[in-house]
């Protein structure tokens, strides 16, 4: 009977932390501005490393939270001052098994933590790259103004 009381306990103990983790994620996706995304966190394996998470876009920032953690600080903060997206590419290899299809990865530079790469769907990326380009002017991730081509003159 000792047996059955211990389960019973641990049963009860694991479905009360599936349940806190979910109220967590619902708690930050109720302020909006969120997306499902993937992060490598570990780079040692090619084309494994990766940790699903939310997105939360708060001003300049994406904060990126880990979907099965306890914790309320994000794991990662990207300032999109300092983003450079420099690679667009499909998932490949190991990589096709642990994310959809859909999928695109993102390889940036990030001033602080060097690279970095980031999955998420193509309806996603569409809107990430106009927030990255959203910043004000002369920020690595806008887009600088088209120069002007002016003819060029023959001296003789």
């Amino acid at each position: 009977m000792r047996v059955l009381e211990i389960l019973g306990i641990c049963f009860v103990a694991f479905i009360a932390l599936l349940f806190v983790i979910f109220f967590r994620r619902r708690l930050l996706m109720l302020g909006g501005g969120t997306i499902r995304l993937q992060v490598r966190v570990n780079t040692i394996v090619p084309g494994r490393g990766w940790s699903t998470g939310i997105g939360q876009f708060v001003g300049d920032e994406l904060r990126f939270h880990r979907m099965f953690s306890l914790a309320f600080r994000p794991k990662r903060v990207l300032d999109r001052t300092v983003l450079v997206v420099e690679e667009k590419r499909r998932p490949d290899g190991p990589e096709r098994l642990t994310m959809p299809a859909q999928w695109c990865v993102l390889r940036c530079s990030h001033c602080g933590a060097g690279e970095i790469e980031i999955a998420m769907a193509e309806s996603t990326v569409t809107g990430f790259l106009s927030w990255l380009e959203a910043a004000p002017p002369g920020q690595p991730g806008s887009v600088s103004p088209r120069p002007t081509i002016r003819p060029r003159t023959i001296e003789q």
